[in-house]
């Protein structure tokens, strides 16, 4: 499980305690994921990144989103519970993942969450389900979108994802701040400069509002206009 980036345990026990208590399949898929994943577990992100994901989508009213890099589903999980709260069946999901069997497990939680009918699962390449999505007529019509994959498509994702979404729309994107190495001055790795070079295009684009937090291992949040 991942957790946010310079806090001791003390303090992360206390935003356990102090947020909403998450839904009871959020938790097992958190529990679960700990237990049964490995070392891969690192790439479901904190309970404090779903809360505030869930609370984004309900401050914009958001109906419509997607989602690239699903792993066991908890980030899909919490924002889907918030959209179907919201809207009910006439809310959407697009689940992006390369991985099939991560989106198999995922849809088992989803199923006993009773959100799995507002799900879209696409396994296969990301940019190309993010195609798919424009070529069927989704541009400029989704509310929101959260990134969290390889972080080479990253610069691919933005793009697809700032076409797909409407104005007003929620672009976020997962560990920007890369354990805090992005700040590293003798760091000049590949996975490093990506994120470096995506935060600074993101300041730069007139396209959108941003915001840079360390919430997790760092959320890019963007708001296109």
């Amino acid at each position: 499980m991942g957790t946010s980036i310079g806090l001791d345990e003390a303090l992360q026990a206390y935003l356990a305690r102090m947020n909403r208590e998450e839904h009871p399949v959020l938790a097992r898929c958190r529990t679960e994921t700990r237990a049964e994943m490995g070392g891969r577990a690192i790439m479901q992100i904190s309970p404090e990144q779903g809360a505030v994901l869930a609370f984004l989508v309900r401050l914009i009213g958001a109906r419509t989103g997607v989602e690239v890099g699903v792993f066991t589903g908890y980030s899909a999980l919490a924002v889907a519970l918030a959209l179907k709260d919201m809207h009910g069946t006439a809310a959407r999901l697009h689940a992006c993942d390369l991985d099939a069997d991560y989106l198999a497990r995922a849809g088992g939680y989803w199923r006993s969450a009773g959100v799995s009918e507002i799900m879209e699962p696409h396994a296969g390449p990301a940019a190309e389900s993010l195609e798919a999505l424009i070529a069927e007529g989704a541009a400029g019509t989704l509310d929101y979108a959260f990134v969290d994959a390889d972080k080479a498509g990253y610069p691919l994702y933005y793009e697809r994802c700032l076409t797909l979404l409407r104005p007003g729309g929620l672009l976020i994107f997962d560990n920007v701040l890369w354990s805090g190495t992005v700040a590293d001055p003798s760091r000049e790795d590949e996975t490093i400069r990506v994120l470096r070079t995506l935060t600074a295009t993101a300041r730069a684009d007139d396209r959108l509002d941003m915001a840079l937090a360390a919430i997790g291992d760092g959320l890019l949040l963007c708001r296109k206009r």
